[in-house]
């Protein structure tokens, strides 16, 4: 009778390096999620856990969220296989899908798909909202977001080179800053440590709203037109853990969300279909903004 218990603890114990002690190999699947820091880098986890949750519910698997210290970084683990579910920019979405073959973009938010970014400048430049690209820019200090940032950094360039015919390197007097997110450029340009940025419209928004922002003394002085943007991309090797035609079950899953708390994190209202041609357009753009 001993020798059955011992040898079934020893057991156990052996399977449950893999699966956990009783538990099952169903169990021990698990959907890693993250995103990109656009924003509030530190609150990452806090911010997204309402996404995990309402996946893990819906799905009736485990689904946990993974920070991402910098864009990089959260392509880095894509491209690993670390995570397999990703909320990226349009830039980060195009870097994924390149570098992970199969990888398929499933949604994005509805007003993704005409994105716009703004620039703005400190009250003391005198400069104001225009319908005309802000040329005077050139000649101030300026920041960018991430330099993989689709909306506060590639798209705003090639802007500046449809308007001006030159690259931003050329452009600017004075070789650009990169903050690392909207919300900094922001702060920064009303700070005056940059005089002048470009960063999205929804984080421009969201800060003055908030009352964080002071429209007044960091100006929306130009609004580009609009273009594809955010979105959700799943890694193929979920179809390899989950069975066959999980990942449109995942879509509908998304697509179907009316979770507040889950659409709040995200920062959007209503989720809808994409796919990776959605974003070919980023992908050309990104061949021609270059920073070295």
């Amino acid at each position: 009778m001993l020798r059955n218990i011992t040898k079934g603890l020893i057991s156990c114990g052996i399977v449950g390096l893999v699966v956990g002690c009783g538990g099952t190999e169903e169990s021990a699947k698990v959907l890693r999620f993250s995103a990109i820091p656009d924003e509030d880098t530190t609150a990452q986890k806090e911010r997204f856990q309402p996404v995990a949750d309402y996946l893990s519910q819906e799905l009736g698997i485990k689904v946990e969220f993974v920070p991402s210290i910098n864009y990089g970084a959260s392509v880095e683990k894509f491209e690993n296989n670390d995570i397999q579910l990703a909320w990226f920019g349009g830039v980060t979405g195009v870097q994924a899908m390149t570098a992970v073959e199969g990888a398929r973009a499933l949604v994005a938010g509805e007003n993704d798909l005409a994105f716009k970014s703004y620039f703005i400048a400190n009250s003391s430049t005198g400069l104001e909202a225009s319908d005309e690209f802000p040329g005077a820019i050139a000649n101030l200090t300026f920041t960018y977001g991430s330099s993989s940032s689709t909306s506060g950094c590639i798209m705003p360039s090639h802007f500046i080179m449809e308007n001006t015919g030159k690259a931003p390197l050329e452009f600017f007097k004075n070789k650009p800053g990169f903050s690392g997110a909207h919300d900094r450029t922001a702060m920064q340009v009303q700070d005056g440590t940059f005089q002048a940025g470009a960063l999205n419209y929804s984080t421009y928004e969201k800060l003055v709203a908030e009352g964080r922002l002071d429209p007044e003394k960091c100006v929306k002085i130009w609004e580009t037109p609009p273009y594809a943007d955010y979105n959700m991309t799943a890694h193929p090797s979920l179809e390899e853990t989950f069975g066959e035609g999980f990942l449109d079950k995942l879509q509908a899953v998304l697509v179907e969300c009316g979770d507040e708390a889950a659409l709040k994190a995200l920062n959007r209202k209503k989720l809808v279909k994409v796919d990776n041609d959605t974003f070919a357009g980023i992908a050309t753009v990104m061949e021609k903004v270059k920073f070295d």
